[in-house]
């Protein structure tokens, strides 16, 4: 057999066992919960233009041009009986005086008020609460798909160690084959899951009614999100399959994937807490840990030239070839020392 068969055979066996792993599609169903959520939540908190009846004739321009629903009503008590039925959330009558239910209706109290003009030089086509939490979808994807296929790389290798297949395995085909077929088989299933995702997004961008800004906002941080994610994601698999090496045992887990850990803790709770538009974040989008986040949420909230997401892809991809060889030397010095747990260092020197 040789080495391309291996890998083939291997990755094939890790997505036969995924397809039929509980926890994996109850986790795309999760995911795919987050991604609709977060399209459909800020529709429901707008709730659609503000419906109003109007008894006084001069206010009905000035709350259309507003972007509210105007009813006109031939009387004061015609436009009260609708506020009382819930037919509309607010009254005009002449006056003006502005009648509520049960608590003052501040947005027809604003439009009817005397403002000085506001300028943007660069307005959003996108609601605020769109703003908050796209970012964080992106983060959250990132965080769990790789968090959670990463622990089970790191799983998957100690139970091969802990039962001694491993040592069959590696009878039947070479170890750095056994190591990209996982690594490949992983990637492959979390690129599909994210383009599921990313399919399901688009699709329900398109069928709100803030389709055309969200969907323009969007669409550039999901096509530079993929490839971020791809590469993200191979980067961190060979360390987690390494550092899984290490143990000996299923317990021993939690010490030895920690450095892993917290590769893919500190990146995540950075890019969801700096401020979108600061230095700090900039520097973040060219951070190999955390530029799979941080670079899709700037594109996200505005313009970034060109050479900046090529440049940080571009780090990225350099380091995840050096942490390919490293995660392939500890996986191979580790693999067969099954009666203890292994430091990094030994692994190293045994590989």
């Amino acid at each position: 057999m040789s080495t391309f068969d291996a890998v083939k055979l291997v990755a094939a066996r890790e997505i036969r066992v995924k397809l039929r792993d509980k926890a994996f599609l109850y986790g795309t169903a999760f995911f795919l919960v987050i991604v609709i959520a977060s399209i459909v939540l800020p529709a429901l908190i707008n709730g659609g233009p503000t419906k109003v009846a109007v008894a006084d004739p001069a206010a009905v321009s000035v709350l259309e041009q507003q972007g509210m629903e105007v009813r006109q009503v031939p009387d004061a008590a015609a436009a009260e009986q609708l506020v009382r039925d819930g037919e509309v959330e607010a009254a005009v009558l002449p006056g003006p005086v502005v009648v509520g239910m049960d608590e003052a209706p501040d947005e027809v109290v604003r439009a009817l008020s005397t403002e000085p003009q506001v300028k943007l030089l660069e307005p959003s086509e996108v609601a605020e609460v769109a703003r908050v939490l796209v970012p964080l979808a992106f983060a959250m994807l990132f965080f769990f798909t790789s968090f959670t296929f990463g622990m089970q790389i790191a799983q998957s290798v100690v139970e091969e160690k802990q039962t001694r297949i491993v040592e069959i395995l590696v009878a039947s085909v070479p170890i750095r084959a056994l190591l990209a077929g996982k690594v490949a088989a992983l990637t492959l299933l979390a690129f599909v899951q994210v383009a599921l995702l990313a399919v399901v997004a688009v699709v329900g961008m398109t069928a709100t009614e803030a389709a055309p800004g969200l969907l323009n906002a969007v669409a550039p941080a999901i096509g530079w999100f993929l490839p971020f994610f791809v590469i993200g994601f191979v980067m961190l698999a060979a360390l987690w399959a390494g550092v899984g090496a290490l143990a000996s045992r299923q317990e021993e887990l939690a010490s030895t994937t920690v450095p892993v850990q917290m590769l893919v803790l500190i990146p995540f709770f950075l890019a969801v807490s700096v401020p979108k538009d600061g230095v700090l974040m900039q520097v973040l989008s060219f951070v190999p840990f955390s530029s799979p986040l941080a670079m899709p949420i700037r594109l996200f909230h505005g313009d970034v030239p060109l050479w900046q997401p090529l440049l940080s892809l571009l780090l990225l991809a350099a380091t995840a070839v050096a942490l390919l060889a490293v995660g392939a030397r500890v996986y191979s010095g580790s693999l067969l020392r099954t009666q203890v747990k292994t430091s990094f260092l030994t692994a190293l020197r045994k590989a």
